[in-house]
């Protein structure tokens, strides 16, 4: 078979083998949903995209001595400069699952309802950051890269509506 194709150049592809796991991390982070009301009354969700171009909502890890509440203030702040806000409820928690190298990262991220007061405009992102940025509830839906999180923004806004928020 002189025509025969030549799989050699794709098995460099095919044949990489990930290190073993060898190690198992928790790790425990915490961030909110945030929203707003527009000058129409409407209310909008703050996201951001990640250095993947996924949207999301601002969150992190949970340093030592904080509870899961403070965290979710805090990370608010760092990610988006909204320092002026009212951590309302807690919506729930959602479970990730990745591999590092040779670890397995189990994170679980307890999410909470955060009212955002004052100049909401100013939002700034971090760094590493490839957007931030204010949507309508229904396109926020639509835009959120995890299904978990999609749920907790309908469970978010089914709150907002019954505490006339």
């Amino acid at each position: 078979m002189a025509n025969a194709p030549k799989f050699d150049k794709f098995k460099k592809y095919f044949n990489r083998k990930k290190p073993s796991i060898q190690e198992i991390v928790r790790e425990p982070t915490a961030g909110g949903i945030v929203f707003r009301r527009n000058e129409k009354g409407q209310i909008e969700i703050l996201l951001i995209q990640d250095a993947k171009d996924r949207w999301t909502i601002p969150k992190g890890h949970i340093e030592e001595g904080e509870t899961a509440k403070q965290t979710a203030r805090r990370e608010i702040g760092e990610e988006a400069g909204l320092h002026e806000v009212d951590v309302l409820d807690w919506l729930g928690k959602i479970h990730f699952r990745y591999r590092r190298i040779d670890k397995l990262v189990l994170m679980t991220t307890q999410i909470y309802l955060v009212r955002a007061k004052g100049d909401t405009d100013a939002i700034q992102k971090e760094e590493w950051m490839n957007g931030i940025k204010w949507f309508s509830f229904h396109d926020a839906l639509d835009a959120i890269e995890y299904e978990d999180i999609g749920k907790l923004m309908l469970l978010a806004m089914k709150k907002i509506r019954q505490g006339n928020l």
